[in-house]
């Protein structure tokens, strides 16, 4: 095994690459306590090379240009407050509950891991052995999606995580996997990395919700066999004042489906990068967020950046984006279709939206499309605009009172994002909190 000092050694300085004068990707690796690696050491140390490659991110990248990286860059976060109370989004819904703490699996806390169809591992326990099954792709869409754009955190998570799900599917799982976070350090800065493989015509439902940490970095990779499904479900915690950045890269096999919607409720800086590749022919996916934004509660950023590669004939992929923001809250989606030679037949569509409630917030909008076939068909459109007076004036016409009026806009506003939920149930309890949350935002009881 190779020890800590070793995979650190792999990733010199990088002089200047964040601050002036400074030794940011050094000073951060410094200050992790990197693991040592079994069947997840070639990874890692191929990760340390990337890493040291590619630097950690400064503003002028590209990618990165609407979203200052120095908070994820610096070697060492302040401590923050730990919002109140548990979260009780999904726990009407029978599902197999996994928990971490801290960023460490707690077994105590979990279900029994162990389902109709599926094996489940903590990827901590599971990486002492020399041989796994996810040796085959631990890192690898992650490394495949550094190309064509530099993805630098998701590499130093590769290098980093000491922890994650190790879920293998056979079958279809008729009850969903339920990630719970529960942080109780106030410095808690955590890399956790997951691992999905859904064989042919497997089936599972993913769930995440919670408080990682003060600080968070968490990967997905799901390989998607022929005819696999794969539905995925993140919430982020309300009132939380984390900064977070997640990357879900996902491989879809043929005629397999994937869906992937985040709800984003609060916060401070967040960041979510999807990475979709799409290898097999008649395959699907999507990908959504809804983002509600209060900058009066302290400063609220939020950015989305995807990138769907089309790399097979009549495959569809969808990316659904709405994002409410007040009081000085930011928004940014990046969205890109990538439509290769040869995929013909392609149905690629991209929508981003920003709903101003006042005129401190800013959505920014980057959407692109490059396409090298002659038979698609693909389409982009963003907008930003304030709520529609004439729909709130009919509404208090007929005696809705303006904050409710309000509150409903909101809610249609949002639907097209909540409508890539297929289950009916989780829809439902997501609408359920957003109306919830929006209600008390806009100082009513609920009431018609």
């Amino acid at each position: 095994m190779a020890d800590t000092a070793v995979l650190a050694d792999q990733v010199p300085a990088v002089e200047g690459k964040t601050r002036p004068g400074g030794n940011a990707l050094s000073a951060r690796l410094a200050a992790l306590d990197l693991p040592r690696g079994g069947f997840t050491r070639p990874a890692r140390e191929d990760a340390a090379q990337r890493l040291q490659a590619m630097g950690l991110p400064g503003p002028r990248d590209e990618y990165w240009r609407y979203t200052d990286p120095a908070p994820f860059n610096a070697a060492q976060l302040p401590a923050l407050e730990i919002a109140p109370g548990p979260t009780t989004l999904f726990t009407g819904i029978d599902r197999l509950n996994l928990v971490f703490v801290d960023g460490r699996f707690d077994a105590a806390a979990s279900d029994p891991l162990a389902g109709e169809g599926l094996s489940i591992e903590s990827l901590a326990q599971a990486d002492a052995a020399a041989d796994h099954w996810a040796a085959g792709l631990y890192g690898q869409l992650e490394a495949a999606g550094q190309i064509p754009v530099r993805r630098p955190f998701a590499a130093l998570n590769t290098l980093a995580a000491r922890d994650g799900v190790l879920i293998r599917v056979t079958g279809k799982v008729s009850r969903p996997v339920h990630v719970t976070y529960r942080r109780t350090a106030a410095d808690a800065d955590v890399h956790l990395h997951h691992v999905l493989l859904l064989e042919d015509g497997a089936e599972l439902t993913l769930l995440e919700t919670g408080e990682i940490g003060a600080r968070s970095n968490v990967v997905i990779e799901a390989d998607l066999g022929r005819g696999a499904r794969l539905h995925h479900v993140a919430s982020k915690r309300a009132n939380d004042a984390r900064l977070g950045i997640g990357h879900v890269f996902a491989r879809v096999g043929a005629e397999a489906l994937f869906k992937s919607f985040t709800l984003a409720v609060n916060g401070r800086m967040m960041r979510n990068e999807g990475v979709i590749q799409i290898l097999g022919d008649d395959a699907v996916a999507h990908i959504a967020a809804a983002v509600l934004g209060d900058g009066g509660t302290g400063r609220f950023h939020h950015d989305d950046t995807v990138f769907i590669t089309h790399d097979a004939e009549r495959c569809e992929s969808r990316q659904v984006f709405k994002k409410v923001l007040k009081n000085g809250a930011e928004g940014i989606f990046q969205g890109k279709i990538l439509v290769k030679p040869g995929a013909q037949k392609t149905d690629g569509y991209q929508i981003s939206q920003g709903l101003l409630l006042d005129e401190g917030s800013q959505f920014l909008a980057k959407p692109e499309l490059e396409i090298y076939a002659d038979d698609v068909k693909c389409s982009h459109g963003s907008t930003t605009g304030a709520l529609d007076e004439t729909a709130l004036f009919y509404l208090r016409s007929r005696g809705v009172p303006k904050e409710r009026a309000i509150v409903l806009l909101v809610l249609s506003f949002l639907a097209d994002a909540l409508d890539e939920i297929e289950d009916q149930r989780l829809r439902d309890d997501i609408l359920g909190r957003l109306e919830e949350w929006l209600t008390q935002r806009a100082g009513t009881q609920g009431q018609a």
